[in-house]
């Protein structure tokens, strides 16, 4: 499947003129963007699709420590991909321009992807589902609250790190108009059933949606 390159999400680091048609992912169409075009038009490590069918036949790639078969397998916000042919890691993260772009990581930092918890439940023998952003539910005995992160090692399958959604936590906008700013939560405040979040962020302060945001490190 393709798309008109004018037509494509504003966060694709690629430019709006170029080929007329660009793949698209197999799934999160908007929230994502397909391998190949990582591959090719951004990181520039495959000259076209063919080599890249090349190395994915060798299981050279990666996303959150799963091998990858298909070449428009969607890279959404915070997922890790890794090149084993050349023992890289990158992580999918987003500027200030609100484009995504795809940060070096190495060792345990390339394990763990933060998911941030949307919803819990309590299931039999006490245990809790834990409903994260992108889809993924877990079970964990973890004390954690809706709206708080988790940090999750996908090498060993578990929760490592619980980040709370509090103030003086650092915070990462991932939608809204101010998408890709981070900073310190200096104070969350309850506006009609809903929690802002006053975020210092840089030179300047912002007041966002807990919404729209994820407590980071």
């Amino acid at each position: 499947m393709y798309l008109k390159r004018n037509k494509i999400e504003k966060f694709w680091p690629v430019p709006r003129k170029g080929t007329k048609y660009l793949a698209v992912p197999t799934h999160n169409i908007r929230e994502s963007i397909p391998l190949v075009v990582l591959m090719r038009d951004v990181l520039k490590l495959v000259r076209n699709k063919k080599e890249l069918k090349k190395i994915i036949s060798e299981k050279q790639i990666k996303i959150n420590n799963k091998e990858i078969r298909e070449t428009n397998y969607p890279i959404c916000l915070f997922d890790v991909l890794s090149l084993k042919n050349l023992d890289k890691n990158y992580r999918a993260t987003l500027s200030e321009n609100k484009k995504m772009v795809f940060e070096e990581v190495k060792g345990k930092e390339a394990e763990t992807k933060p998911f941030k918890v949307i919803n819990k439940k309590t299931i039999s023998g006490k245990k809790t589902q834990l409903n994260l952003s992108g889809g993924r539910n877990i079970i964990s005995r973890e004390k954690v609250n809706t709206g708080d992160t988790v940090l999750f090692n996908f090498k060993e399958n578990k929760v490592v790190k619980i980040i709370p959604m509090e103030k003086g936590k650092k915070a990462f906008v991932v939608r809204g108009k101010h998408v890709g700013d981070r900073g310190e939560i200096m104070e969350i405040l309850d506006r009609g059933g809903k929690k802002l979040a006053k975020i210092s962020s840089k030179h300047k302060r912002i007041n966002v949606w807990v919404r729209n945001i994820v407590a980071v490190d």
